[in-house]
């Protein structure tokens, strides 16, 4: 894996098309420029696969989830493979690679959003540690078609571990 950089856009951009056109990937219908793609994309954790003849076949980075501050820790995944390079564990590798960065760079929990048809995908995430928090019924068109999308996340078991999200509030002192 390497960071992803503006040198890696055209075969970025190639590998983004592929997916686009199965119509199971994204919403997105046209390939953003590369200062659109990189003013919405987080300037760490984006990485390239490259095969035995140093070609880019996949790709993934994250994007933040919000501007507030409190959601500095949370960001969403995508991960593209080059059709000529899908089934041979090409995504898991981004995948767990995207995972070990985020870590790195202090992100506690990353989502994705995965259209209900994208089999493959909603496998991907899950062997590398996603888990299926919800489902969005009729979430938005694409072609003029309402699709479904799921809802998964993974929380590091490293980022945030000092503080427990279930722990109880402290004891209020009562007069």
């Amino acid at each position: 894996m390497l960071p992803l950089t503006e040198h890696h856009w055209p075969a970025v951009q190639a590998i983004y098309a592929q997916g686009i056109a199965t119509g199971n990937a994204t919403f997105e219908t046209q390939i953003p420029t590369w200062a659109a793609w990189n003013a919405g994309h987080l300037g760490h954790s984006r990485l390239v696969a490259l095969n035995e003849q140093q070609h880019v076949v996949g790709w993934a980075a994250l994007s933040p989830v919000s501007g507030r501050c409190v959601y500095g820790g949370v960001a969403e995944v995508s991960v593209y493979v080059a059709a000529e390079a899908r089934g041979q564990g090409v995504g898991l590798q981004l995948l767990q690679a995207l995972v070990q960065a985020s870590e790195a760079n202090s992100i506690w929990t990353l989502q994705a959003g995965i259209l209900q048809e994208n089999t493959a995908s909603l496998a991907l995430h899950a062997k590398a540690g996603f888990r299926t928090v919800g489902f969005r019924e009729r979430l938005g068109q694409l072609h003029g078609q309402w699709r479904n999308v799921v809802l998964l996340e993974r929380r590091s078991p490293i980022v945030g571990a000092e503080t427990s999200v279930t722990e109880p509030p402290a004891a209020s002192i009562s007069a």
